[in-house]
């Protein structure tokens, strides 16, 4: 129903436009408004994962890079049935986030922050995971996308409208409506008035009908999560992380803000509650995962939902309730091989560093230096043994050109800045 509205409201701004240039050419006007929205939607279709993964300064990496994660995502790839594995990427910030996009699941990714990495415990990373992979299962990155391009190309053909008049004295033209001896231009300065109106709150109205539509997809994804993992604790307890770290997304904005997990901004905007936030209010969210039973199942979520938000109507859908098949809540992971927060923080940096085109010195005596591809020394001493040691010239060179060209080419990887050599902690840390 939401959906249908948007798509009025695009449909009615087109026609009054129209209606308010001459009279009888409204369904011209529905018809450039329909236009623009065929190409806005075009581009999405085709480009709009490749965009959302360069502004986000997503890079992809393999399975050697964090085996972790990699099994995580082939876990929740054949909990949730899809076709294929979705690419794995990571964001080169330690803000705590995540999001999914592709417009079907055999082109799916997944991005997560390299924070996330250091931060969160296996069963927490699950439930970041399966909340993305849920978006891919319920086609939400598509939905999103083509509701995104509608509300796009409303504030497009408003913003165009609005200036055009600005530019070409509508007062004047008002006044010659009204001063017209035919009986069709008073009416066509009502027009006039009427889209002016429209095309101030047309806008408003559709960001509205989009921030309502996110609301209730990313609850659905909460729900899918839960069915997935089946350790509702584990998306609650990563949300509670998630809503206490103090960092900002360095690379978010307005219209990738709704495709992360929470709210990119400060804590703020996370906390904000309303019609204007893209994200449910994140306290809401992790009441309702912790309200959840014995079992998981759509129906047991929603009985939580309903509890903890004290509405009688529930937020899944009838189609997702039918197809029910609760489970027992499962134990927490023991994980023998969880590495220590220490350990954490230092496998994400690592990794990021791989991905900046660091290389990586080892020395004899356990240590592991870490070079950023500027690095113009021959040699470099050993922290701990004090050897001298022989920098690889020929691979910084070609890192630092590998840099050079992924920033060129717009990838979203900074240039290499100057940096002192940094070292682990020894070959536990490796």
């Amino acid at each position: 129903m939401l959906v249908v509205l948007l798509a009025l409201l695009l449909v009615v701004l087109g026609y009054v436009i129209g209606e308010a240039y001459a009279q009888g050419v409204g369904v011209f006007g529905v018809g450039v408004a329909v236009l623009i929205w065929l190409v806005l939607c075009m581009v999405a279709y085709f480009q709009g994962d490749s965009i959302l993964l360069a502004v986000s300064g997503a890079k992809e990496i393999e399975k050697k890079d964090h085996p972790q994660l990699f099994n995580v995502v082939e876990e929740m790839t054949i909990a949730a049935g899809l076709p294929k594995m979705p690419r794995v990427f990571i964001i080169d910030d330690m803000a705590l986030n995540a999001f999914a996009t592709g417009r079907k699941p055999d082109n799916a990714a997944v991005a997560v922050t390299a924070g996330l990495l250091g931060k969160l415990n296996r069963d927490e990373l699950q439930g970041v995971v399966a909340h993305e992979m849920s978006h891919i299962v319920n086609r939400d990155v598509l939905l999103m996308a083509i509701i995104g391009v509608t509300l796009g190309a409303i504030v497009m053909i408003a913003d165009i409208f609005l200036r055009s008049l600005w530019y070409s004295g509508a007062g004047m033209r008002t006044r010659r409506y009204r001063s017209s001896s035919k009986g069709g231009g008073q009416g066509q300065a009502v027009m006039m008035v009427a889209a002016i109106v429209l095309a101030i709150l047309a806008p408003l109205l559709a960001q509205l009908i989009y921030f309502a539509i996110s609301r209730r997809r990313e609850y659905l994804a909460d729900a899918n999560a839960v069915v997935l993992t089946r350790y509702p604790q584990g998306l609650a307890s990563a949300l509670d992380a998630l809503a206490h770290d103090g960092n900002v997304l360095a690379r978010a904005n307005k219209a990738t803000a709704p495709m992360f997990i929470i709210n990119p901004f400060h804590a703020a905007a996370r906390k904000a509650i309303g019609l204007t936030s893209t994200h449910p209010p994140i306290e809401k969210r992790i009441q309702v995962l912790r309200a959840i039973g014995g079992a998981v199942s759509f129906e047991q979520y929603d009985n939580a939902w309903r509890k903890v938000n004290q509405k009688k109507a529930g937020v899944i859908p009838s189609s997702a309730l039918s197809e029910d098949k609760p489970a027992a809540v499962r134990s927490s992971t023991a994980d023998t091989a969880q590495k220590t927060p220490r350990q954490q923080m230092r496998q994400a940096g690592d990794l990021l560093r791989k991905i900046n085109n660091f290389v990586f010195l080892p020395c004899v005596c356990g240590l592991r230096l870490k070079l950023p591809p500027d690095f113009k020394k021959s040699t470099v001493k050993c922290p701990r043994c004090h050897r001298e040691l022989a920098v690889p010239v020929a691979q910084l060179a070609a890192a630092a050109q590998v840099a050079d060209v992924l920033s060129e080419r717009g990838t979203g990887q900074p240039p290499a800045r100057k940096a002192k050599p940094r070292r682990s902690s020894g070959p536990r840390g490796q």
